[in-house]
């Protein structure tokens, strides 16, 4: 689904690029290539960088379907820092653009993000919600092992829904009140969720320690029941039917989704399905469920690449005084 449908699409991406800050990403992306000196200088950095943000925004599902609208659009050649009579952006210079940047430093730009919002909102005391999401593989099931990928080897076969798929899982806290995303894992999917629980919740907390603010508590489902996190942070995670028989006073949640527990408790808990909102945007508007890319780390930058375009549609609604419009990309005057 284009997150851009009727609206001007081209006005949309330059409106957005003016009203955010680029500064510390245009550094680190340019770090990655040889700037400077003698030899054949890179293609730009920053217009490449755009490239992939456009590409997530309008739901281009390819890197050969956006060089060919480079080619033709000369609109959108300008968004991307193409420069009148320049050639296009190849895709071996996109994929390699892709490769050199890479999940790590593309992590640390969509953190600086992250922190900036979070100083600017004053953020104090935060209750964190976590849940993981199925990405799919761009492979089929091996052959020989039905668990693993055939063309993608570190795909596994894991929960997808009420099914099974092969793929990957996108673990991610966010900020219940903001809807900001804080700090992300992607694993195989055959993963438990209590397994990256401890990585997720150190990354949130660094994140909100260098904004200057403080994880409160943990709200999320049964699947993060385990005693080893609530002896660590204040949980406001439901028992499974198969924990604490017996014993009353505590959270609970039926198959049918009904509630059951303390007053507060209760109160509390119904800020998960915050997430749920989260995810739903990087699905259908952020370009989450187009994933092309092979590996664990090409599918954590894909990954990536769409949180920072949430991240992105947040800054450029608070830059424009409509803070509200952050959580609706899809009728964002942030973007009129």
């Amino acid at each position: 689904m284009n997150p851009l449908a009727g609206q001007d699409e081209h006005e949309t991406l330059e409106t957005l690029f003016r009203n955010v800050d680029l500064s510390f990403a245009e550094e680190a992306v340019c770090r990655c290539f040889h700037m400077a000196g003698p030899g054949r200088h890179p293609r730009s950095p920053v217009g490449l960088f755009r490239t992939f943000i456009v590409m997530h925004m309008k739901g281009v599902r390819s890197l050969r379907e956006m060089v060919r609208l480079l080619d033709v659009d000369v609109r959108l050649r300008k968004i991307c820092l193409l420069k009148k009579g320049e050639k296009g952006y190849p895709r071996s210079v996109l994929s390699r653009f892709a490769r050199k940047v890479g999940a790590d430093k593309l992590e640390s730009i969509v953190e600086d993000k992250v922190v900036a919002l979070l100083k600017r909102s004053s953020a104090s005391d935060v209750d964190a919600v976590l849940d993981a999401s199925f990405v799919k593989a761009w492979s089929t099931r091996h052959p020989k092992d039905s668990q693993t990928g055939f063309s993608d080897d570190d795909a596994r076969v894991g929960r997808a829904g009420r099914t099974f798929g092969l793929g990957y899982k996108l673990h991610l806290s966010i900020d219940s009140e903001s809807r900001l995303p804080l700090a992300n894992v992607v694993a195989p999917a055959n993963e438990n969720e209590k397994r990256h629980t401890p990585t997720l919740l150190e990354k949130t907390r660094q994140i909100l320690s260098n904004a200057g603010a403080k994880l409160k508590r943990v709200i999320a489902d049964s699947q993060y029941s385990d005693e080893k996190i609530r002896r660590t942070v204040e949980a406001v995670i439901p028992y499974p039917a198969n924990q604490k028989r017996n014993v009353k006073g505590l959270l609970r949640v039926d198959k049918k989704f009904r509630i059951y527990g303390p007053e507060d408790l209760k109160r509390k808990y119904h800020k998960r399905p915050t997430i749920e909102a989260v995810y739903s945007f990087l699905k259908t508007q952020y370009g989450l469920t187009m994933n092309k890319a092979r590996g664990l780390k090409s599918v954590a930058t894909y990954a990536l690449y769409s949180i920072m375009c949430l991240v992105l549609n947040r800054e450029a609604a608070e830059n424009t005084g409509r803070p509200d419009k952050a959580i609706s990309p899809t009728r964002s005057e942030a973007h009129v």
